[in-house]
């Protein structure tokens, strides 16, 4: 029904920035909130941001001032601005939207398939 799909991953050096983009399609009647999650080899799938339908954006501690979540709602695509990146931002990243279709009673949350993102020292 809803297919999110994430470009953008890559290597980089410490410093070094990137951008990821995630596009929606599919039977879309309305996107709530967007967001970013990641998940490092090993540990849990972690909230980096979230934006919310009215624009407000939404950051982990640990990226504040470093990324920026972004929204074009005319074409479906939420963005994740990454500079200052470090070492320790290196992990698989996920898009992850809240959607409503044309068939379903209520919003339903959607993945990506994640893109990879490696920051080397």
């Amino acid at each position: 029904q809803v297919q999110l799909v994430e470009s953008g991953g890559g290597l980089v050096q410490a410093g070094g920035s990137l951008r990821l983009s995630c596009a929606a399609s599919g039977s879309i009647r309305s996107i709530n909130a967007l967001g970013w999650y990641r998940q490092a080899p090993g540990k849990q799938r972690d909230m980096v941001t979230f934006i919310t339908s009215g624009n407000n954006p939404n950051y982990a501690d640990s990226v504040k001032g470093r990324f920026t979540i972004s929204r074009d709602n005319a074409k479906n695509t939420v963005y994740l601005q990454m500079n200052s990146l470090k070492p320790e931002d290196t992990a698989v990243y996920y898009c992850n939207a809240v959607v409503k279709t044309d068939t379903d009673y209520a919003p339903r949350v959607y993945w990506g398939q994640g893109t990879q993102v490696t920051v080397s020292s």
